[in-house]
């Protein structure tokens, strides 16, 4: 039954159930009546009015099969979707059976023009960053403002997070096999539980700078509206509190993701790099990673029970967003890469090489040696092989003060590049177990060069200044009898360009499906 301007109004203490509009019945019936569905809704659209029902299903995540719980749920839908689109979330109305009693209520909303639709607007190919940056700006100011509490802040610990991932593990287990492939859903459960694992101040740190907010909850490019005086933000979650709480950037992380399945990733990127701006945000790229996964992971579980319910394209959909999920957690995986070798082989050359490609930082001995000493960087400190900054002692202290510093950076989500000789197997040693404490993967890439073409390189630098290194030919001469041998690593030319040198590392750190 859908509600005409005769229909019964809500009860005077409906409270945010109130029409606002005095009509609620359409004013404009030049626009086409259609009616869309979702896995929990009936929209029907009728002149410029959307009147939306909730159907009486009853999921792990949510449960509407009584009356009353949906007419509960009507009212809080209206009620926190006016925190963003307050003009078109107009009331809930009731609607009559034959006798004249309620038996069921829907949501009364303006209609928004179809074509100005986000995702219609991706599909298209319009210019979206102007778009882009007014949704931005309008999120940063909505989360700077919403709620925060103990409670709330509980749904950024790491033990939540961990909670929510393993909800839906177990909600798409009857899928794994008739329509999501098994391995691969067990590579996406290993690696969310590898990342989460090693995370633990990452998710603190956040929880302490106040971004674990009470959000949206399900932002998608279907439900915002890209109008001359600014967005309408329309369908947050309304069922359960807990599902809007949780971290700002895991709130917008859900619009880059769909950015990206609609075609277009670079557009995801482009929103999250104006909310990181408007917001002044600082977080790591895994961990935008992650939850741009998460978020993929959540409407897979949605798109298997459309597939349910006897959508016929829906199975597609799920195994389109299940690959989603795993390209952005072998994306989130947080990385040690050790970049090792005989003094002129390259290995400064290359680790700064990655890190530009990467966005990961460098940690690199020859600095931390020269800090350590209350040094300036460049300043000069030669010295025979064990001998003044280079005795066994103070080279023991750098190693020591790199795992340290690595360690802190792993922790926070950082893959961090750490430049130094590991010509001694005790300190390769120390640095696994860094990487295993933390459940980081280990990279060890050990640059080799002729002893002609690593001499001249020595010599290059000794005669242009400016280098934190103090090695010659002779201490690497003598670095090279001590040094022991390194069958962990993989050994990279430096001999080619400096672009072949790269490519050969990415090929090792870089498996051909592990990035978006």
């Amino acid at each position: 039954m859908v509600p005409g301007r005769t229909g019964p109004r809500p009860a005077a203490d409906s409270g945010f159930g109130r029409l606002t509009d005095p009509s609620p019945a359409p004013g404009d019936w030049s626009l086409p009546a259609t009616v869309a569905e979702t896995h929990i809704s009936v929209l029907f659209f009728v002149g410029d009015r959307v009147y939306k029902l909730k159907k009486p299903v009853s999921f792990g995540f949510l449960d509407f099969s009584t009356r009353q719980a949906r007419r509960a749920a009507c009212r809080r839908e209206v009620e926190l979707n006016r925190r963003l689109a307050p003009d078109v979330y107009l009331g809930v109305l009731d609607l009559a059976g034959f006798d004249g009693r309620p038996c069921d209520h829907v949501v009364v909303m303006r209609r928004m023009p179809p074509e100005r639709r986000l995702a219609a607007l991706v599909e298209a190919g319009a210019p979206l960053d102007d778009e882009l940056e007014r949704i931005a700006r309008r999120m940063a100011a909505f989360h700077a403002a919403a709620p925060t509490a103990d409670e709330i802040a509980e749904a950024g610990r790491v033990e939540t997070v961990r909670r929510h991932w393993d909800a839906s593990f177990e909600e798409m287990g009857p899928f794994i096999g008739p329509v999501l492939d098994a391995p691969q859903c067990a590579r996406v459960e290993e690696l969310v539980h590898r990342y989460l694992s090693g995370r633990e101040a990452l998710f603190s740190e956040r929880i302490a700078a106040g971004r674990v907010r009470d959000g949206h909850g399900d932002l998608q490019a279907e439900d915002i509206f890209c109008l001359d005086d600014g967005p309408r933000i329309l369908d947050c979650i309304e069922f359960d509190d807990r599902l809007r709480h949780g971290d700002v950037l895991s709130d917008v992380a859900f619009l880059a993701m769909d950015l990206e399945r609609l075609g277009s990733p670079a557009a995801g990127q482009r929103f999250l790099a104006f909310y990181r701006e408007f917001a002044g945000e600082t977080y790591p790229a895994s961990l935008a990673a992650h939850y741009i996964a998460y978020r993929a992971h959540v409407r897979c579980k949605v798109a298997c029970l459309r597939h349910a319910q006897g959508d016929p394209r829906a199975a597609g959909v799920a195994r389109d967003l299940l690959a989603q999920t795993r390209r952005h957690l072998e994306a989130a995986r947080v990385v040690m890469v050790l970049v090792g070798g005989l003094p002129g082989t390259g290995k400064s050359t290359l680790a700064a090489a990655i890190a530009d490609h990467n966005g990961w930082s460098v940690l690199r001995s020859d600095e931390v040696r020269k800090e350590l000493a209350g040094l300036a960087p460049d300043a000069a400190a030669p010295a025979a092989f064990g001998e003044g900054l280079y005795r066994p002692e103070v080279t023991a202290e750098v190693y020591r003060t790199l795992l340290d510093r690595a360690g802190k950076a792993l922790q926070l989500g950082e893959s961090v590049i750490l430049d130094a000789s590991w010509s001694d197997s005790r300190w390769r040693e120390a640095a696994a177990e860094v990487a295993q404490a933390t459940a980081s993967d280990l990279v060890e890439l050990r640059c080799a060069a002729s002893e002609a073409l690593a001499a001249e390189r020595i010599d290059r630098r000794r005669r242009h200044g400016g280098d934190p290194s103090d090695a010659t030919a002779a201490v690497a001469s003598a670095m090279a009898a001590r040094a022991d041998p390194w069958s962990s690593s993989v050994t990279i030319d430096t001999a080619a360009t400096p672009q072949s040198t790269l490519a050969q590392a990415l090929a090792v750190l870089e498996p051909p499906d592990a990035r978006p």
